[in-house]
């Protein structure tokens, strides 16, 4: 669309109110604050029922979002589309758009082209013009109205407001939006909307709408469409217009003044009278704030807008006492009397809010004593991330400052990490890895898959760590013969945690168990359980060739004997660490990485669904 086709969009001027306390908007693209907001300003005027129908966040599949009205916690429907929501809330005929720039048009025109729809506030700045005229065009058509873009919106007093409009509730509070005044107010600044709220409280009784239409060069809707609208409103009994410099808006509303269709009082200024100052042009903060040719200065403006009738003070300064004395002259001549005034309920501070000033003492819910990641730099038992990567910590170290709150010595990690390399897998037939074999053919995900080999860990497969750490510690403090250390337990019905294989023998012992002995021996200041292990060994081999020491029992014997020589544990966190399952832990890291891999290769091998064969299955009757 040339320039030369663009008109002023004007077609409702002829309509009156457009928002009431019954009015209620589809929110479009979730934004927390904004939402919240409205229904803050909602509780504060007393309105019964939520001014936000619903929310439209694109691509959802549903749901709700759980906000506040007032003290009660309710839920907002979710759609995932506007079709959907419009469907769903024919009642709802505003639509507030805070869709990205980029995308402002394609749902604001979805939006117009919807029956129930009449007002779109289209809150990003800079849509392409071309995009705004389009939208302009369609909107005077179809006799629909566009409150931006490049808006904060609009209030309506004791009734409505869109998004941000308004500010903050002290703010709100302040101007006495809680309940209608007798002023109309229109603005293309969102920011000099709230000031000029604060300003219109002080002066007169305050506002009873406010718009602000926006500081782009093309606004959806104008200066004059809302005066117009507020000539048709009886509670309204004057105007108050903020225009700017650059542009030709303010000149409609001159031509409104001229013409008689407003009549009302109107108290205008046109801002930017400083850019005479300037030699070149001057870009102000809007798109459409820059000085053009002479009629776009502010004081040609300024001067239009006096020449037919408007009241316009000397400076900014004056506005305030201008609109006081206009107001105190409608009220004197009985055309209107101040509005009467009520204690608005008090909206409760949100949580976070009241801890950060002091209100309310909140109670943590979790408490975490390995690491920090509020820094510049997370940290691990306060060992920042960087100096672990100087010191070229390997997982031992990790496992160190997060289990156990220590920065180990050497020895102590690389025999640490020796347990994660050694135990990382044992084949695709032990139970774990089975089962993660079975769960992948299945087209489980990877995360399904290696839970389901994790669940088999247990005292039979994997998890006798920690048990064999606490029966060998017991019998060896206490010096224990092994042959009566065995006995005990087979009259209690309990195997010797740690001893025995189902593959491994006294001839064919596990590789993995004699590397780390061999490690401990020639590292570890002291190998005390270890020794009575392996004195507990000798004695079972005798019943049985296959009951030898393995990997759990040489890993949890060892365990006691680096907590023991380190000096850095009592021997009541010793016992701690074993309880609460540390040592099993170690088993479970390393063989996530296995099972991981198991998991990985049959969907790399594309394998078929497992079926177990006929064949290897006993039938009984």
């Amino acid at each position: 669309m040339a320039d030369a086709d663009y008109k002023p969009a004007g077609k409702f001027g002829q309509a009156g109110q457009i928002f009431t306390n019954q009015t209620q908007a589809i929110f479009y693209n979730w934004k927390q604050l904004p939402v919240q907001r409205m229904l803050d300003f909602d509780y504060l005027c007393g309105r019964e029922t939520p001014s936000v129908a619903c929310i439209v966040q694109p691509g959802s599949h549903g749901g709700f979002q759980k906000l506040f009205f007032g003290k009660e916690e309710i839920a907002i429907p979710q759609y995932g589309s506007i079709d959907e929501a419009v469907g769903a809330h024919p009642r709802a005929d505003v639509f507030i758009n805070f869709a990205s720039f980029r995308s402002a048009y394609e749902s604001s025109m979805e939006a117009l082209k919807q029956p129930t729809l009449r007002v779109v506030a289209v809150i990003a700045e800079g849509v392409p013009e071309r995009d705004t005229k389009q939208m302009i065009a369609y909107a005077r058509k179809h006799n629909k109205i566009i409150i931006g873009p490049a808006t904060v919106g609009g209030v309506q007093a004791g009734a409505f407001k869109i998004g941000d409009a308004a500010g903050t509730l002290d703010n709100i509070v302040a101007c006495k939006l809680y309940r209608p005044g007798s002023v109309g107010f229109v603005s293309k600044s969102g920011g000099m909307s709230n000031e000029m709220y604060n300003v219109v409280a002080r002066a007169a009784d305050g506002i009873y709408e406010g718009i602000a239409i926006g500081g782009d060069a093309y606004p959806g809707s104008t200066l004059s469409d809302h005066c117009l609208r507020y000539q048709n409103i009886p509670q309204v009994k004057m105007i108050v217009v903020l225009g700017e410099i650059g542009g030709r808006d303010e000149y409609s509303l001159v031509e409104a003044l001229k013409s008689g269709r407003v009549t009302k009082p109107v108290v205008a200024w046109v801002s930017g009278t400083c850019a005479k100052l300037f030699k070149s042009e001057v870009q102000f903060g809007h798109a459409g704030a820059k000085s053009g040719g002479e009629e776009e200065s502010a004081q040609a403006k300024n001067k239009a807008l006096q020449d037919a009738g408007a009241i316009v003070p000397g400076s900014f300064e004056e506005l305030e006492a201008t609109i006081r004395k206009v107001y105190g002259d409608l009220v004197e001549a009985g055309v209107t009397k101040p509005a009467p005034e009520w204690n608005p309920p008090e909206v409760p501070l949100d949580l976070d809010k009241a801890v950060k000033t002091g209100k309310v003492r909140m109670p943590t819910h979790i408490v975490s004593t390995i690491c920090d990641d509020r820094g510049e730099e997370p940290t691990y038992n306060g060992v920042p991330m960087s100096e672990l990567m100087e010191m070229d910590a390997n997982m031992g170290d990790v496992i160190g400052l997060l289990w156990f709150k220590r920065r180990l010595p050497k020895y102590a990690t690389k025999f640490i990490e020796m347990c994660v390399v050694l135990c990382a897998d044992h084949g695709p037939c032990v139970s774990g890895a089975h089962n993660t074999i079975v769960t992948s053919r299945a087209g489980k995900d990877l995360i399904s898959s290696l839970v389901s080999g994790l669940l088999t860990i247990g005292p039979r497969f994997g998890g006798a760590i920690d048990d064999a750490a606490r029966y060998f510690r017991k019998a060896c403090d206490k010096s224990q013969a092994p042959d009566e250390f065995v006995e005990e337990l087979k009259g209690r019905g309990i195997r010797v945690p740690g001893i025995g294989h189902r593959i491994k023998s006294k001839d064919n012992r596990d590789k993995r168990v004699e590397l780390l002995q061999r490690y401990a021996r020639k590292h570890f200041p002291s190998t005390k359980y270890l020794d009575y292990a392996i004195t507990v060994e000798e004695y079972t081999l005798q019943k049985a060739a296959n009951l030898v020491l393995n990997v759990d029992g040489c890993i949890g014997a060892l365990f006691l004997d680096l907590l023991n020589s380190v000096g850095m544990f009592t021997p009541a966190e010793i016992d701690d660490i074993i309880a609460i399952g540390y040592l099993n832990g170690l088993f479970v890291l390393a063989r996530s990485a296995g099972l991981i891999g198991h998991a990985l290769d049959q969907k790399r091998l594309q394998q078929p669904l497992y079926r177990h064969p006929w064949e290897d299955v006993l039938y009984a009757k």
